[in-house]
């Protein structure tokens, strides 16, 4: 796939069915995803794959972390929680891990960070494979992200779900790029 095509035409993919990407697939999102801007070489990333049983062990966590903040949760709401990652044959759990540095602060490594899920978001068009980046309200519940085993200075960024495309993927919308820059004149 030539690279400008994948750029203009990736698109999200939320309706996800097996199979999932197999090893090799894997083994080049992740590679993507080590090429983003890194500013210092800190690599201010790491992932969790989850794929087959976890992904169930995963929706437990949902729901149990739904049940700690809404103690009155109905069973609907908790069985909505626990199938979120039986939508996809596989999640991505992408992960900001910042480093102490003089030159490099925070900021920029949760955008590097960010950077290397677009990365694998990208790899995983290039090859065919469906994906999409969701965070919600589990992206930010400090029981998930003890559950997932997230040391304190961590962020949990997102979950990518990945999967076969089911049905026809929807086309880009175009955007006109001169509604988002404008010049500078200096002052």
């Amino acid at each position: 796939m030539d690279a400008l095509d994948l750029l203009l035409n990736r698109v999200s993919v939320t309706r996800l069915c097996e199979p999932a990407p197999d090893a090799d697939q894997l083994d080049l999102l992740f590679r993507a995803a080590l090429r983003a801007p890194d500013h210092g070489q800190l690599h201010p990333w790491r992932f969790l794959t989850v794929e087959g049983d976890a992904r169930g062990k995963l929706g437990e966590l949902f729901a149990a972390a739904l049940q700690a903040r809404q103690t009155d949760a109905s069973n609907e709401a908790l069985q909505k929680a626990r199938n979120m990652p039986l939508r996809a044959p596989m999640l991505i759990v992408v992960i900001a891990s910042p480093k102490a540095h003089p030159k490099v602060p925070e900021g920029e490594q949760l955008l590097a960070a960010g950077c290397a899920a677009h990365g694998l978001l990208l790899a995983a068009h290039a090859q065919g494979i469906g994906a999409v980046w969701r965070t919600g309200e589990f992206a930010y519940d400090l029981h998930v992200m003890k559950g997932l085993g997230l040391a304190e200075q961590e962020r949990l960024l997102g979950f990518l779900y990945l999967g076969t495309p089911e049905g026809r993927i929807r086309s880009a919308p175009v955007l006109e790029p001169e509604a988002f820059v404008n010049g500078w004149n200096g002052q």
